[in-house]
């Protein structure tokens, strides 16, 4: 009999727990729980020999939406003021639909350790630990491990961020907490998954920098580790186990934000098809991806940026469909979030009912590559507004009034309290934030919620193309919404419907065939 957990009991289905059908059954708070026919609804499904599991970190309906949008506004070329509407993306014509709640013991606002966990191991636990209860005295297994132990499968963990990140560490990792980066890495090599890919292990050598590298312990363990994208592309399944770290570390040691990349840097894309051939086999494989830096961009409220990485995602998800038209029935792909991130919105107080969504395509660089090769050089030279204003044109597409001419977009052109919003900005940047006695940063709560932890002119220019194109943010951390979930191929009709994340993980092991360990 499974374990009534808080879930469950929300849902008034203690019954539904014990394998009764329910009907009407007044659950607490006076709520009808909704009728449930508990029978095994596998019984008529294929298990598919190959899973793809796509992570959107930070993803749910109103960043996936954006994207689906911001490509509708660029391909309506009428003037005929008649809106064609959204370009959809890959995935969102999926088959198959369903929406997951991702609360977790901590909070409504989830973070990536416990919505992964969720997905993974099935159970719910506090923000911040990884495959463990709340006491972090019991390690969950997570149906990638069965998938090893029990079918033989070959798995792939990939992910744009650190493969020690959150997300992916929930997929082989048992912590207590999600900052132990070094322990994490250990486990990452002791699991013997066959491909790891993406960015840089955090803290490689310990906190303190003195325990043994975990990419010479990976070595150790048999795994080819590749650090070059030439030597990436030269590896075939003969090479067995396999972590290539991408050559072109970004912030972070993550991989470049889509909007950055190089024409002739792997995208996430080419790491998933590296992935497949690296990974097929007679027996099957599991493979999960993550688009780690679109909550990133999310939590600096950098929408352009967002844009593109769920543009790379539905990339690296169209290589997952190019295999499975080889193998259609017995290829599964599913595609969902593990929590929201920024409060994404489309629609601003400023524009009321209108968006200008193609303004977005006036931007052309990250916020953390403008940091990075513009604002840092600003601080050191004592760079005038104007000056730095030059850089803001040519790479946002906003406009000072003064410089404005006719054949500028007048909804880039700044108005007299935008541009001195910039201002405030710009000297609080140059000249940092108070500090205490003891010289620690003080920032106000009014600075907090125009700035967040955030470069204060950075995190203003891309708010204002953002505001000018239509769109906004209501936070820098996660919030409450579902995240939708798509599906495709072999199983994929048990993923529609409205459920919570944990049910996820819960679909994944019964049509595989895996031992319920949620018992």
């Amino acid at each position: 009999m499974k374990k009534i957990s808080r879930r469950d009991f929300l849902r008034g289905s203690a019954a539904g727990v014990a394998g009764a059908a329910l009907t009407g059954v007044m659950g607490p708070f006076g709520l009808t729980a909704l009728a449930e026919e508990s029978t095994d609804d596998t019984a008529a499904v294929t298990a598919p020999k190959y899973v793809f599991l796509f992570i959107g970190d930070g993803m749910t309906y109103s960043q996936f939406q954006l994207a689906s949008s911001y490509l509708g506004a660029l391909a309506d070329e009428t003037d005929d003021g008649i809106l064609d509407g959204n370009v959809a993306l890959n995935f969102m014509e999926f088959d198959y639909t369903g929406s997951a709640t991702t609360y977790d013991s901590s909070s409504f606002c989830p973070d990536s350790a416990s919505t992964a966990t969720s997905i993974a191991s099935g159970f719910k636990t506090y923000s911040g630990i990884i495959n463990m209860d709340e006491s972090t005295t019991v390690k969950y297994t997570t149906f990638a491990e069965q998938l090893r132990d029990e079918l033989g499968y070959k798995i792939g963990v990939i992910s744009s961020v650190n493969l020690n990140h959150a997300t992916p560490a929930a997929f082989y990792a048992h912590q207590a907490s999600r900052s132990n980066y070094y322990d994490i890495g250990v486990e990452l090599v002791e699991s013997n998954y066959d491909y790891f890919a993406g960015g840089g292990l955090l803290k490689p050598t310990g906190s303190d920098g003195d325990q043994t590298d975990i990419y010479e312990l990976a070595a150790e363990a048999g795994y080819n580790v590749v650090r070059t994208q030439a030597d990436a592309e030269n590896v075939t399944a003969e090479d067995g186990k396999t972590l290539i770290v991408t050559e072109n570390l970004a912030d972070s040691d993550s991989l470049s934000y889509e909007i950055d990349r190089a024409d002739d840097e792997w995208a996430l894309a080419d790491y998933v098809s590296k992935g497949i051939e690296v990974l097929e086999n007679d027996n099957g494989f599991f493979m999960m991806c993550e688009g780690g830096k679109i909550d990133w961009a999310c939590h600096a409220n950098d929408a352009a940026t967002v844009i593109y990485d769920v543009l790379a995602m539905a990339d690296a998800i169209q290589v997952a469909m190019d295999f499975a038209e080889q193998h259609p029935d017995e290829t599964l792909i599913v595609v969902t979030g593990d929590h929201e991130t920024g409060g994404l919105s489309i629609g601003f107080a400023g524009t009321d009912y209108d968006t200008y969504l193609d303004n977005v395509q006036n931007q052309g660089i990250s916020f953390a590559k403008y940091d990075s090769d513009y604002v840092a050089a600003y601080r050191e030279n004592g760079t005038s507004f104007e000056d730095a204003m030059v850089d803001v044109q040519a790479l946002f597409g906003l406009v000072l009034p003064e410089n404005a001419t006719d054949e500028d977009n007048a909804t880039l052109v700044l108005t007299d309290y935008e541009v001195e919003e910039l201002q405030e900005a710009y000297q609080l940047t140059l000249d940092g934030y108070a500090t205490d006695t003891e010289g620690n940063t003080v920032q106000t709560q009014g600075e907090y919620i125009s700035y967040g932890t955030y470069t204060p002119f950075s995190v203003t220019v891309t708010h204002l193309v953002n505001n000018k194109s239509g769109i906004c943010f209501s936070s820098y951390a996660h919030t409450g919404l579902p995240a939708a979930v798509f599906a495709q191929g072999a199983g994929a009709e048990l993923f529609s419907g409205s459920y919570d994340n944990t049910d996820i993980h819960d679909k994944f092991v019964s049509l595989l065939g895996l031992e319920d360990l949620t018992v």
